[in-house]
């Protein structure tokens, strides 16, 4: 099995010092930029200049999670400021696969996530499309909401379809992952991991990062 992907979350870091704030985290596998325009999600957040800033201040893989409208409209910009994988809500699209060939056309990693409230089997035939697919344990908009456990059944069937497809797809999970939580979803099938406050929040951020990996790794 591959290593547990960990990726410290900077919407709990501190915006003053976001250099020094990715810097914190050397051992960080991925770096996610969370994007809210207010109207999908009633919290509003920093746009493609952030992502922009994030990519250098750090070469580590930038995943951009766009919890907006019309998300079409903004990928490019995303992209262009150096976002490794976009993530948009298929709640968000009319037309998810063409969305997502566009951004593997233009270089980045297509992955689609979806509220805690919208079925995943809806959308099994489309994971082919997708590098990866993000399930989201709290309401999408606001950090340090805590972990709803409920949403590990989306992990399953999704970890039971794509290994019986044999798709070469990541799962990602973001909401409340902690010590208490990163077992249950590893054990689920999650691949990657978004932790927010519980990185930040630490006294060694870089020492939780790596204790969230072995936490994961062993389940």
């Amino acid at each position: 099995m591959p290593e547990p992907i960990i990726a410290p979350s900077i919407l709990s870091a501190d915006f003053t010092r976001l250099g020094e704030e990715i810097a914190r985290v050397p051992d960080a596998d991925w770096i996610h930029v969370d994007i809210m325009d207010g109207h999908f999600v009633p919290n509003l957040s920093f746009g493609a200049m952030i992502t922009a800033a994030a990519h250098r201040a750090t070469d580590i893989p930038l995943d951009v999670h766009l919890m907006i409208e019309n998300p079409e409209k903004w990928v490019d910009d995303h992209i262009d400021a150096g976002a490794h994988t976009v993530i948009f809500h298929v709640e968000a699209t009319e037309d998810p696969v063409s969305l997502a060939r566009h951004i593997r056309e233009k270089g980045a990693r297509a992955a689609f996530s979806l509220r805690p409230g919208t079925p995943i089997e809806d959308h099994l035939p489309i994971l082919g499309e997708f590098d990866q697919v993000l399930v989201m344990s709290v309401e999408p908009g606001f950090g340090g909401q805590s972990f709803m456990p409920d949403q590990l059944d989306k992990v399953r069937t999704l970890r039971r379809e794509i290994d019986a497809r044999g798709l070469d797809c990541t799962i990602e999970i973001d909401g409340g992952i902690s010590r208490d939580t990163i077992a249950a979803a590893a054990e689920a099938g999650c691949d990657a991991f978004v932790a927010g406050s519980a990185v930040y929040g630490a006294e060694d951020p870089n020492t939780e990062v790596g204790l969230l990996r072995s936490l994961a790794a062993r389940a």
